[in-house]
């Protein structure tokens, strides 16, 4: 029997799930076609019919129609691996056609074995049939495959704002580190009056006045008129500012000055720009924050609302975690235990997660720490008693480590607010408003660490029985 026949008598024998593994690439992708049949057919995956289709429109259509040719669409399930933002194009297209797409770790190849895209793309769709069809259970979570729901309309506006904002501050920063080095080349004085170089101040002065010598034979009245309404520094510190800059011992090579000079204008002007992008990001995702359902029920824990929107951007859905272990593992905020007879017994903090929310998350907790909450006084509680106070230093030893229980249990219930949220919402008819989402209460919570815990499902009522009297015989 020729291929083409072969394909040809598969929509007859497919009434069954397909399962499709998808190799992503920059410019073409791979996709391979397993179920039951086909694996009876030809024996082994790697026989199994694949398809090689263009990263454009015309070559998603494609792809669609090979998959109605086997089975049904809702019969289809895809399986992608997450390489860098390559695939989210077709995983949008293939989620606007409501197939169930998962998504997976990169795996490492076995040494040895063959590698082309059509056997990994077969791979991966052997991979979820096994997963799926068959239930086998795997050791390494790594290799466990997930169901991508869409992100919320919030959250996907702020995933591309909140990565943009991350890049320009890492950009300001470096840009605040150079100009810090160039101030202490060419004006180390300076800090002694304006502690930081790099203030609204500081960075006008330099720009007018770039050298020591310039500075030094100023006019007062243009130094008034840099300081303007702000009255930031006073006509004496302004006049200690001069008689530094006259004493100073800045380089005094003129070819290396010129250099630094032009380097500290550019500098300027581009840690300007940046500021500049930074604020218009900042207001507007404070909007989007202050609008969302999500960013209502995270700002009543008393999280800012660059915090808010980073946590939003990084949940996309809560329907994506079927736990608050998962999300907390997401996070880079969950417990990992080592133990092994009696000379092996250790628990930490688990080293994968996300860096950026993994670091947001620690911001959070110093944050939080620090106003008169319950999360404050679960932290002072813990650390008063797990850890010895250090006389000499006066603190108390190893308080960080009590971070990882404050995160975690914020994550619990940041969890537990978003999924009654997202079931409220998925009850509410079409066209009809949804109620206020539940926040998060403050003394609801005082009230759960002394023991009255109340969950927030209403648990169903116990089936009542009750039984009849006998129906008497006369």
């Amino acid at each position: 029997m020729t291929k083409r026949s072969a394909l040809q008598a598969i929509p007859q024998l497919l009434q069954e799930p397909v399962f499709v593994g998808i190799d992503v690439g920059k410019s073409k992708h791979v996709a391979g076609f397993v179920s039951s049949t086909l694996l009876q057919r030809h024996q082994r995956f790697e026989g199994c019919p694949a398809l090689a289709f263009e990263n454009s429109r015309e070559g998603f259509r494609i792809l669609i129609e090979r998959m109605q040719t086997l089975a049904p669409l809702e019969h289809c399930t895809v399986l992608m691996e997450k390489t860098g933002h390559y695939h989210r194009a077709l995983l949008q297209y293939l989620q606007e056609f409501d197939i169930a797409v998962y998504v997976m770790h990169v795996q490492e190849r076995p040494k040895g074995m063959m590698k082309t895209d059509k056997r990994d793309a077969l791979g991966l769709a052997n991979h979820l049939y096994n997963q799926l069809a068959l239930g086998i259970q795997l050791a390494d979570k790594t290799q466990l495959v997930r169901r991508t729901i869409p992100a919320t309309p919030a959250a996907a506006q702020l995933k591309g704002l909140i990565r943009h904002r991350y890049e320009l501050v890492g950009e300001a920063t470096r840009r605040k580190n150079k100009l810090i080095a160039i101030c202490d080349e060419l004006f180390p004085e300076m800090t002694k009056v304006l502690k930081n170089p790099n203030s609204l101040t500081a960075l006008t002065l330099r720009e007018r006045f770039p050298t020591p010598a310039a500075l030094a034979t100023a006019s007062m009245g243009s130094l008034l008129e840099i300081r303007g309404k702000a009255y930031v520094l006073s006509d004496a510190k302004l006049a200690e500012l001069q008689h530094l800059a006259a004493r100073s011992i800045g380089v005094r090579d003129l070819i290396r000055q010129r250099g630094l000079v032009l380097e500290q204008t550019q500098l300027i002007k581009e840690l300007r720009l940046h500021q500049e992008h930074i604020e218009q990001l900042e207001h507007e995702i404070k909007l989007i924050v202050e609008q969302a359902r999500e960013g209502k029920i995270l700002a009543s824990m008393g999280i800012g609302p660059i915090q808010v929107a980073t946590i939003m951007a990084t949940i996309g859905n809560i329907e994506n975690f079927p736990n608050a272990g998962s999300l907390k593992s997401y996070f880079g905020w969950a417990p990992t235990v080592a133990q092994s007879g009696k000379t092996l017994d250790w628990t930490g903090q688990t080293r994968g997660g996300l860096r950026t929310i993994k670091q947001m998350m620690f911001l959070v907790v110093a944050h939080v720490i620090k106003q008169d909450s319950q999360w404050a006084q679960l932290y002072e509680r813990l650390v008063q008693a797990k850890y010895p106070y250090d006389e000499r230093r006066g603190v108390r030893v190893g308080r960080l480590r009590v971070f990882g229980r404050v995160a975690g249990q914020m994550i619990e219930t940041m969890y537990a607010l978003l999924k009654l949220d997202a079931e409220v919402l998925s009850k509410v008819p079409n066209g009809q408003d949804p109620p206020a989402p539940t926040l998060y209460d403050p003394e609801l919570h005082r009230r759960h660490r002394e023991g009255h815990y109340q969950p927030l499902k209403s648990s169903p009522h116990p089936a009542v029985i009750t039984l009849l009297p006998p129906i008497s015989s006369e």
